[in-house]
């Protein structure tokens, strides 16, 4: 096809699995939402305490959503970087991209112990 056409081919395809991810994500995210809904009213049908059941504010649909977001993201980071810091840039971006899913790992897996127990 060309270099001119590169960019635009490029671009084009990246927008188009963007746009297959944030649609996967949204529903991952609408299906833990309902879940949590769901888990909810039977708490109120069976009169116990809203608070007797797990509330998870950083369930599996947050974490997922993160790590998709910073993968997508690093796509074009990575070429950014790639342009005006060489390998040293890559390194980097993607250094940056695994420190903030382990951040997120981490207060998943060390947050407080109420929020790790199933039992409720």
């Amino acid at each position: 096809m060309g270099p001119e056409y590169e960019d635009e081919l490029i671009d084009g395809f990246l927008e188009k699995v963007e746009q297959r991810l944030d649609t996967v994500v949204e529903k991952r995210v609408r299906r833990q939402l309902a879940e949590q809904q769901m888990v909810l009213a039977r708490g109120s049908a069976t009169g116990r305490p809203a608070s007797a059941s797990p509330a998870y504010p950083d369930g599996l649909g947050a974490r997922l959503g993160l790590a998709v977001a910073s993968l997508v993201l690093a796509i074009p980071l990575s070429a950014i970087a790639v342009v005006n810091a060489g390998l040293t840039g890559l390194f980097v971006c993607w250094a940056g991209v695994v420190a903030v899913n382990a951040v997120q790992a981490s207060r998943t897996w060390f947050g407080p112990a109420d929020r790790r127990t199933d039992d409720g």
